[in-house]
């Protein structure tokens, strides 16, 4: 079976989606929507920008979703996903891919979650750390000896067995850091991004995202989605607006996903957007499967 899966915030680069929108007129259309929904130029900072107008969260969020979804719809005939499921921000492609989600609504629900984020990463300074070559029991085990209130570092992103993302304030994730390496972590590195993604710190931002999403059409899609909050198919409209809603300040269990996509017999997976991060993932995870890229 063909599972399509949909990447999230890092995979950018400065130049993504141009050789789409200069050699395919279904892309340029959609970009040049996507330009008019915005209300500024996106495309010109994704061909053209720096690297740092493209990090800017607010920036990224929509182009990695533009990148991913027009990709996907510029296969033609050789898009037919049998399963759809997208690591963070990618879910929002995913939904999208399976008919849940309008690209127009799509976009717009990926630019409301990406300010209300940004707004909530300048409100309280926070960071996330990747943690690897450690059992994820243990990860789960040190974060829950120093996560109280007012000091929070939880499990954030199960990437692929002995690859685990933790979130939280500063202070916290440098002392799980070093706890991490005292427990036989190989590494314990701390990511440049704002924020403290899918944690409690970002509830502003999921409350803010709560009313965009209630105001929007979703569909029972055309093929099961594997969402980020439980790692299980979903097919029905009203499930996956909820746990659209718990994904920002619920851990990503992408292991999970893939996993159970796998036992319901996808052996085929092809990753739609920018970098390979996925690919790399689902190969740690299963290396029985096909695994590819467009």
């Amino acid at each position: 079976m063909k599972a399509f899966v949909f990447p999230g915030q890092g995979a950018q680069f400065v130049g993504m989606g141009k050789d789409l929108y200069d050699n395919n007129p279904k892309a340029k259309e959609l970009f040049e929507k996507a330009n008019e929904i915005l209300g500024y130029r996106i495309t010109d900072i994704m061909f053209e920008g720096t690297d740092e107008d493209l990090r800017q969260t607010k920036v990224t969020q929509p182009a990695v979703f533009l990148h991913s979804v027009i990709s996907a719809f510029c296969m033609g005939e050789d898009f037919k996903p049998e399963m759809t499921a997208g690591h963070s921000l990618g879910e929002f492609s995913a939904l999208v891919a399976a008919g849940a989600l309008s690209f127009e609504d799509g976009l717009k629900l990926v630019y409301a979650r990406a300010m209300a984020m940004q707004k909530a990463c300048e409100a309280a300074p926070s960071t996330m750390a990747a943690i690897i070559g450690l059992p994820d029991e243990k990860v789960e085990e040190i974060c829950a000896g120093i996560n109280k209130e007012g000091y929070v570092v939880i499990p954030a992103n199960y990437n692929n067995p002995g690859q685990l993302v933790i979130s939280g304030n500063i202070e916290a994730i440098n002392e799980a850091c070093e706890k991490m390496k005292e427990a036989g972590a190989k590494r314990a590195l701390p990511l440049k991004v704002g924020g403290a993604f899918h944690s409690p710190l970002m509830q502003p931002a999921k409350d803010e995202l709560q009313a965009a999403i209630e105001k929007t059409e979703v569909k029972n899609p055309n093929c099961p989605v594997y969402q980020n909050v439980d790692g299980k198919p979903h097919t029905d409209a009203v499930e996956i607006k909820a746990n659209l809603i718990a994904q920002l300040t619920s851990p990503v269990r992408w292991t999970q996903c893939v996993q159970n996509m796998i036992a319901d017999g996808a052996d085929d997976f092809t990753e739609c957007g920018p970098g390979k991060a996925l690919q790399g993932m689902i190969a740690k995870i299963n290396k029985e499967v096909s695994v590819h890229g467009i």
